[in-house]
């Protein structure tokens, strides 16, 4: 017979496990190929930078498979050139493998352009991505012309992918919803459903047990329209608790306004029809615009959340130009969804620097060197490093290691933030916040080239120093390793919002852990 602290331990075990597989029944595979269980991530943000991989993409959606998370997002470019899926894999949320081409019109005839929104599922050891192609028009499949949600199956979850049943799974028009955007959630009691539609209408359908056919509701239809009050494109399911969360978008992809929202039901079939949803994701002018059609990642077994999505950069304005972010995603008690912030950090340990741009382009000496970004510089116009950033009031973090150089007022390195013009060192404007290796610390308005400094503060080369830069309305101040007081102080109203990014003035440095947040 066990002891009691045995049994207490099998049935702590079982009941870890039961959790898992509820979290996960819909996206995990059971192969021996890995491990099953993920990494526990526990971030604020992608720790390693927004967007999380170089690249135009959009509409991500997600799984776990193989111990792994997966990202699945559209191929962002002019509709004729999306003729192809990528995918992501990472063991702990920073560091991504691609696989390119995973799925192609060549494996599916009927496709020609416009291969949108895929959307993952697994289920009897195979791996099936749900697509959008050809963008068809309300009337066109009555005059012949073939396009809408495809399903493609495969044996391992990077593919290749190929065509499961020679034509479109959905090839019209059901309730007004334009066959697009599907998300595929399998319940707990091993249901599955397809939740899609673009144009304003949203539509759910039963899936049979072969995920390539479709079982009807009670009353004997199968596509019932589930659509929320301001409802665009891009459903999401997701189950917490016993609760359905249907996400979806809102607002105009191509436009500033697009964002996310969502409402709570008891049941995957709502009622949802109707109802307003409450925002959660939207753009923020001081990180980017344009933010929306996501996926949720759910770290198994934990109430960790990630909200994957896609948002345009502040200076771009082509509408294919989108990017891959993710940032944590919080519940209340209630088990309401709180207001995702869109968060701004990096800490270099991905290898790359992906979102930050050289100034002047082709500067040498720019690179990551230990997982921080190292500059240098042989001029006192010196190389910028920037983020498409435009912050106001903020807090701004860093860490500084200076190399061991001669020193004079010219040789610096630290700080850019509310910037502009800084595609040259001479043409910049905003503020830097600059140290040097003889203890010198400088607050310059970029400008008018008026200084501030301070002698004697213990700064060594070759030693990492953490920076600290807040810009409060006209008051700003700057402190070294100790936060607790600043060793500079400066007010100037002369700008007020700008970018952020690191700077090198006749010197080498590398940078580490940037966070900025808006506020004190």
């Amino acid at each position: 017979m066990r002891s009691p602290s045995k049994l207490r331990l099998a049935l702590e075990v079982a009941l870890a496990l039961f959790a898992f597989a509820r979290a996960s029944a819909n996206t995990t595979d059971t192969t021996d190929d890995y491990p099953q269980r993920p990494a526990i991530v526990d971030y604020s943000t992608s720790e390693a930078g927004n967007p999380f991989v170089d690249g135009w993409y959009a509409d991500p959606d997600t799984a776990i498979y193989q111990g792994l998370y997966w990202v699945f997002p559209t191929s962002s470019y002019p509709y004729e050139e999306q003729t192809y899926l990528d995918a992501f894999s990472s063991p702990d949320l920073i560091h991504w493998t691609k696989y390119p081409n995973i799925l192609t019109i060549k494996d599916v005839t009927w496709a020609k352009k416009a291969v949108w929104a895929p959307a993952p599922a697994f289920r009897n050891g195979k791996y099936y991505i749900y697509f959008g192609a050809n963008d068809i028009q309300e009337g066109e499949p009555e005059q012949g012309v073939i396009g809408g949600i495809g399903v493609a199956v495969a044996d391992k979850p990077q593919g290749p992918y190929v065509d499961a049943i020679g034509k479109p799974l959905i090839g019209a028009y059901n309730n007004s919803a334009q066959p697009i955007d599907q998300d595929v959630f399998i319940d707990d009691d091993g249901q599955a459903y397809i939740y899609y539609g673009g144009h304003g209408h949203a539509n759910v359908a039963k899936l049979k047990e072969d995920m390539i056919s479709f079982d009807t509701f009670e009353d004997g239809t199968t596509f019932k329209e589930i659509t929320p009050k301001d409802y665009v494109e891009g459903p999401q399911m997701l189950k917490r608790n016993g609760k359905y969360y249907l996400m979806w978008s809102e607002g105009g992809w191509t436009g500033p306004d697009y964002r996310v929202s969502y409402a709570v039901a008891a049941s995957p079939l709502g009622p949802f029809f109707g109802v307003t949803g409450t925002r959660i994701l939207q753009q923020d002018s001081a990180v980017a615009k344009g933010s929306g059609h996501n996926g949720v990642i759910h770290v198994p077994g934990t109430d960790i959340y990630y909200i994957v999505y896609h948002r345009r950069p502040l200076s771009e304005d082509a509408g294919e130009h989108r990017v891959l972010c993710y940032d944590r995603m919080y519940f209340k008690e209630d088990g309401s969804i709180e207001p995702v912030k869109m968060l701004v950090k990096d800490d270099f340990v991905d290898g790359d620097m992906v979102g930050w741009k050289v100034h002047p382009e082709g500067s040498e000496g720019v690179q990551i060197v230990d997982n921080k970004l190292g500059l240098e510089s042989h001029s006192r116009s010196g190389t910028i490093v920037a983020l498409d950033t435009n912050f106001t009031d903020q807090t701004y973090d860093a860490t500084v290691i200076l190399s061991d150089s001669s020193d004079d007022f010219g040789t610096s390195a630290g700080l850019i933030f509310r910037a502009t013009n800084v595609t040259s060192g001479p043409t910049a404007r905003g503020y830097y916040a600059g140290l040097s290796t003889s203890g010198r610390v400088i607050i310059m308005n970029l400008g008018n080239g008026t200084t501030v400094h301070i002698e004697g503060v213990d700064i060594k080369p070759e030693i990492e120093h953490r920076v600290r830069v807040s810009a409060i309305g006209a008051d700003i101040s700057v402190f070294v390793d100790d936060f607790a007081s600043p060793v500079l102080t400066l007010r100037d109203a002369t700008y007020t919002a700008g970018t952020n990014g690191v700077a090198v003035f006749n010197t080498q440095a590398k940078f580490g852990n940037v966070s900025i947040a808006e506020g004190s």
